[in-house]
């Protein structure tokens, strides 16, 4: 399958779609906000944002065919970003429900068992736990936008990387090879986020076909 020069915003019936496309637009991205396994196998790269319960958002990729889509393209290379639950999602599963996740990464969703206000709402820091391409140009400790009440836990510590401190330090964000999803908003957070979204622009248009593109 031809690629073509176009961001896929995965639509399931939920999540602040009309925001991530506008800060996408923003940067220069064209955008297709679509529920289409094709279309979504055709864009050059996959952009999946969240908002609300595990279990609805995993119902409403079910219902829409695109389960097993959705880990093919990851698995053959297609850039993805995962915003909120679009991070959450990649997991086996989460304490907030019973669906099981997409399972791309072995680990858990645990909600905060701390004192501080939950859910989380507002700015915090961001620290780098190793060198990526998506965070490139983005200062240390920058300050992002977070909603959520629920973090990832990961088995494989070496895909972690950011952490946060909220009551204690948590993983914020996830890089492994085409893969990087946050639990902040980078298109809430102002310049850093949109710098966020500019490199991944640039590695969808450095990023070789995908696995499945090649077998076309």
């Amino acid at each position: 399958m031809k690629l073509i020069d176009m961001i896929a915003l995965i639509d399931y019936g939920m999540g602040n779609l009309g925001s991530v496309e506008k800060a996408l637009q923003c940067v220069g991205c064209s955008t297709a906000i679509t529920s289409s396994p094709q279309q979504i196998e055709e864009a050059s790269g996959i952009v999946l944002p969240g908002v609300g319960a595990f279990d609805d958002c995993m119902q409403g990729l079910r219902d829409r065919g695109l389960l097993n889509p959705l880990r093919e393209l990851i698995a053959g290379g297609k850039p993805y970003l995962g915003i909120c639950l679009g991070l959450q999602m990649l997991f086996e599963h989460s304490e907030e429900g019973q669906e099981l996740g997409l399972g791309i990464f072995p680990g858990q969703v645990v909600r905060f068992d701390h004192n501080l206000n939950i859910p989380q709402i507002g700015w915090n820091q961001v620290w780098p736990n190793q060198p990526v391409p998506h965070l490139a140009g983005i200062s240390l400790g920058s300050w992002f936008y977070f909603v959520h009440s629920y973090y990832v836990k990961p088995a494989d510590q070496s895909i972690v990387a950011t952490t946060t401190e909220y009551g204690y330090e948590f993983c914020s964000a996830v890089h492994q090879d085409n893969v990087f999803a946050c639990q902040f908003h980078p298109e809430k957070s102002q310049g850093a986020g949109l710098k966020l979204l500019e490199n991944f622009k640039q590695l969808t248009q450095v990023t070789p076909p995908s696995k499945i593109d090649e077998q076309e």
